[in-house]
């Protein structure tokens, strides 16, 4: 065996050894977070989903919540459905490719993601609600505010994206993972091994300045993105980003529901000068929230000030800037995270137009 030939039989049992790993890695993250809901076929996706009906005497509209990348429905549900069981009907999803839900063949953006959403609601009974999305949940929230404005009471934005921003880049394993071809066989092989490798400071990094609460991968079973499928759905919601938000910013002033916009000002994943400056500025009468010393994940740092939100955006009185600041007491001398990057945007690109 010439040298050549060598090498490409080392590489390609290389490569088996690591599609075994993968393979043998998703049945265990499977086995350890089983769906906890419902299944329905909608819009051409079988869709995972928690329906939670109203109590006897609930005083909010039916509440719609769309979690962010690399996520599933119960990274929202595990902080915010206890403190709105029996005051509102809540439909919590994991969105086409996330999770248990499958992908489907109309579900790769977020205006097909806000179509399927709408036919899960229908599916469940609801006929409009407020709808509270949170990172890359906040793309789809926008979208289905312009596009089923006739469902849409108001919106929540939490650390949303919503416009275009500097270089329009993402990280470069989503863009290798989302190429033809060359990104199914990363997915099935490199991106597994690599991912437990990093998901403990991924996480770290996704909160800081703020701490993990204890057991929240478990709780929100964050490794179901490292699966091959969702790991490769991820990746290709996330590299069509920037597209759709340099058409979608546009629009964004046609959005006449009720909006408030909570945002840290230490996010180390979005830029939040760009995206919450620009959500508050382009849709009529948002109210913007910010918290200092907040990164990326006010459904769990402060889920007190996401409740208040919604019964603000349903027409209750709610003095959010007080909330606020209450948060910000309980998190003043957070410094976690030290090596994450809290990047800022150069003032030039601030919430362009």
């Amino acid at each position: 065996m010439n040298l050549t030939a060598a090498a490409f039989a080392f590489l390609l049992a290389f490569f088996l050894m690591l599609a075994g790993v993968t393979r043998v890695g998703s049945w265990l993250i499977e086995r350890r977070n089983p769906p906890v809901g419902s299944f329905a076929t909608v819009n051409g996706a079988r869709m995972h989903y928690v329906h939670v009906p109203a109590g006897p005497n609930p005083d909010l509209p039916p509440v719609v919540f769309i979690h962010g990348a690399s996520a599933n429905l119960k990274d929202q549900m595990a902080p915010l459905r206890p403190l709105l069981e029996g005051r509102a009907e809540m439909l919590f999803f994991d969105r086409p490719g996330h999770g248990w839900s499958g992908r489907g063949s109309r579900n790769s953006n977020p205006h097909e993601q806000a179509e399927t959403i709408a036919a899960l609601m229908d599916h469940v009974g609801i006929r409009d609600a407020i709808i509270v999305g949170h990172s890359f949940g906040g793309a789809v929230t926008a979208t289905f505010g312009l596009e089923q404005a006739a469902r849409t009471r108001g919106l929540v934005f939490l650390s949303a994206v919503s416009h275009p921003w500097p270089g329009g880049a993402t990280a470069w394993y989503y863009s290798v993972a989302a190429t033809p071809v060359i990104g199914w066989l990363f997915a099935q092989t490199v991106a597994y091994p690599a991912g437990t490798s990093r998901l403990a400071a991924a996480t770290t990094c996704v909160f800081a300045p703020n701490a993990v609460p204890d057991g929240y991968s478990d709780a929100a079973s964050i490794p179901l993105v490292l699966r091959p499928r969702a790991f490769r759905s991820n990746a290709l919601d996330v590299a069509g980003l920037y597209g759709h938000v340099l058409e979608a910013a546009k629009r964004y002033r046609d959005i006449k529901v009720p909006t408030v916009v909570i945002s840290g000002d230490r996010d180390a994943v979005v830029y939040e000068e760009i995206h919450s400056t620009g959500l508050a500025r382009d849709i009529p009468g948002a109210e913007p929230v910010w918290v200092r010393n907040l990164g990326h994940k006010p459904d769990w740092v402060g889920p007190d000030l996401v409740v208040a939100a919604i019964e603000k955006v349903a027409g209750k009185e709610r003095d959010l800037a007080g909330v606020a600041r209450a948060v910000e007491a309980r998190i003043a001398g957070d410094a976690y995270g030290a090596g994450c990057i809290d990047e800022k945007a150069p003032v030039a690109e601030l919430a362009p137009q």
